[in-house]
């Protein structure tokens, strides 16, 4: 049990609590010795228990992995994990890791919301001064299944496509069934195609996409899906192109649109590149007076035409025609839409609208009024009028539309004393009708610039009663009809009004507060420019007058008189 080897060590086998103490180790030759001594301690071997021993979860679950040690009380133990032999970094691992120690000779793992990536050999090492000890678990994830191998387009029809695919890795749990994919330049991103069987069992590995539009580019993938869930998809297939087929989508609404007299106006929604089918794509218009046999047909050529219109100088204004627009290329014909009703053109407006009369309302403003001549041919959607100065050409006339049976317009903006020329016409969506003989209006001269003056004002306790000097125009200025005396209570934004032919006026003050009050002429061409405000208190009792003053405060009693006057003019008068 106890042996010295060859080189001078000393090993003890099988140690036991009898095995310490302080061992002496001496060396001699013929020049003398040396010796040294080791202190030798026997402690209790340490054993550890991970638990549970085997693990299979599902993706997204969690699971704690508890690790306990059994060692020689008097030394210090280290726990160490690792999967796959490798050390976890718990730092690194995005919170899927985290390592619990409750006590001394215990550790935990906590493995939060598992994926695929986490299965493996779980480890647990434990490390003292004296010996180190591990332990292994193994952890299986079941998840959903991973995608599958290359998709092969074995044969192509006009709607059909054969696929071929190799099967991905279950994740520990079998595969239960397939599902095709597909996506064109017409599809919103991968949509689910109907195939041959309708259901693909997990151990298939090829069939049918079937439904497809002929002419068409089509690629196509394969998902797998287990007990778990649906895995990531296939890479997709190349890129194919079914056959060609004869169209069979005729175009839809197919309807009558507005044109020239003796025109008949046929629309449609043009069938889009999805299902034309085939090169060489176009349409068939067939058409007939409604109650006749014999269709007439004519071809257009453009796969993105939308109309066509046919001429005929017999066919009177709203002739009503059955019509069907059917689909061709170059596999052949395809069918007709079905029959609807529509009628020829009805034509533009024939008659100038009668009656025209402008009013002017002010400096910037004319009315015009007029009627629609009811044997005008051509239904009006609405009536347009054009307005030009007096030194302009028709051509430069500026045009302002109405819509529906509007008989009226008022026009804005226009400059002062000015004389415009204006006609009237009817449209529709065939085209617009003559105008009406030009008639004429000038807008009114611009009111009064200068503001009413010298204002003077004497208050009797509610009542004020206001003079100015009157307004006199300019050449190029309305003439004064009169005055406006415009007050409110300061704080408020409506003014009331006083009306008056005068250059005075008496104010009814009704509340108790601070009035703002100004004047300005009033003219044919508007209201002119208004004096400055003047600001009047409300009160009861006493006499004040100004020559454009403003008054602040104003306080009366029995035994005392006390007035503030702010002076906007060196006079005052009591």
């Amino acid at each position: 049990r106890i042996t010295v080897l060859p080189h001078g060590s000393l090993r003890i086998l099988n140690a036991s609590k009898s095995d310490e103490g302080r061992y002496l180790c001496q060396g001699v030759n013929v020049f003398g010795s040396a010796e040294i001594i080791a202190s030798v301690s026997v402690k209790e071997p340490t054993r550890i228990e991970l638990t549970p021993k085997k693990i299979e979860l599902t993706v997204g679950e969690s699971i704690v992995l508890s690790c306990k040690a059994l060692h020689d009380s008097t030394l210090d133990v280290t726990f160490y994990w690792t999967l796959n032999g490798q050390p976890i970094d718990f730092e690194k691992e995005g919170g899927h890791f985290e390592s619990i120690k409750a006590q001394a000779s215990s550790a935990d793992l906590m493995i939060r919301n598992i994926l695929l990536m986490h299965a493996g050999r779980y480890g647990c090492r434990v490390q003292t001064a004296a010996d180190t000890v591990s332990d292994e678990t193994e952890l299986l994830v079941r998840g959903p299944p991973g995608p599958p191998g290359v998709v092969i387009v074995e044969e192509i029809t006009d709607t059909t496509a054969t696929l071929s695919w190799s099967p991905g890795a279950d994740n520990h749990s079998p595969i239960s069934l397939y599902n095709l994919q597909a996506r064109s330049p017409f599809s919103l991103g991968w949509q689910t195609v109907k195939t041959v069987p309708d259901l693909i069992s997990g151990d298939m590995e090829s069939a049918m996409a079937v439904e497809l539009n002929p002419w068409v580019e089509y690629e196509f993938r394969v998902v797998a899906t287990n007990k778990i869930g649906t895995g990531d998809p296939s890479v997709p297939s190349r890129v194919i192109r079914t056959n060609e087929a004869v169209p069979k989508t005729p175009p839809a609404n197919v309807s009558g649109r507005s044109g020239r007299r003796h025109e008949l106006v046929i629309a449609w929604e043009p069938v889009s590149e999805e299902f034309q089918s085939g090169e060489g794509f176009g349409y068939i218009v067939a058409f007939r007076p409604n109650g006749t046999r014999g269709w007439k047909e004519k071809m257009v050529t453009s796969s993105d035409a939308s109309k066509f219109i046919y001429r005929d100088e017999s066919v009177p204004p709203l002739t009503p025609f059955e019509v069907k627009v059917g689909v061709y290329n170059n596999k052949g014909d395809g069918p007709f839409s079905p029959i609807v009703v529509i009628c020829s053109a009805e034509g533009e407006p024939t008659a100038a609208p009668i009656d025209v009369k402008a009013t002017s309302l002010s400096v910037s403003e004319i009315l015009v009024a007029w009627k629609h001549n009811k044997e005008s041919l051509g239904r009006p959607q609405g009536f347009e009028v054009g307005y030009w100065k007096d030194m302009e050409q028709e051509e430069a006339a500026e045009k302002v539309k109405t819509e529906g049976n509007e008989s009226s317009i008022l026009l804005t903006g226009l400059e002062g004393n000015t004389l415009y020329h204006l006609t009237v016409r009817a449209y529709n969506a065939a085209g617009y009708g003559p105008p009406s003989t030009a008639v004429h209006a000038a807008t009114k001269k611009s009111p009064p610039s200068q503001a009413p003056g010298n204002i003077m004002w004497i208050q009797d306790g509610s009542h004020v009663s206001l003079g100015w000097e009157p307004v006199r125009p300019l050449a190029n200025e309305s003439d004064v009809m009169g005055y406006k005396v415009l007050f409110r209570q300061e704080g408020q934004s409506n003014s009331q009004v006083i009306e008056t032919q005068k250059t005075s006026a008496v104010v009814l003050l009704p509340d108790v507060g601070v009035y703002i009050i100004e004047v300005c002429a009033v003219s044919e061409g508007g209201d002119g420019t208004a004096s400055p405000q003047i600001r009047v208190p409300s009160f009861s009792g006493g006499k004040v007058t100004s020559a454009q003053s403003t008054l602040h405060v104003l306080s009366t009693s029995s035994s005392s008189v006390t007035l503030l006057l702010a002076l906007m003019v060196p006079s005052t008068s009591w």
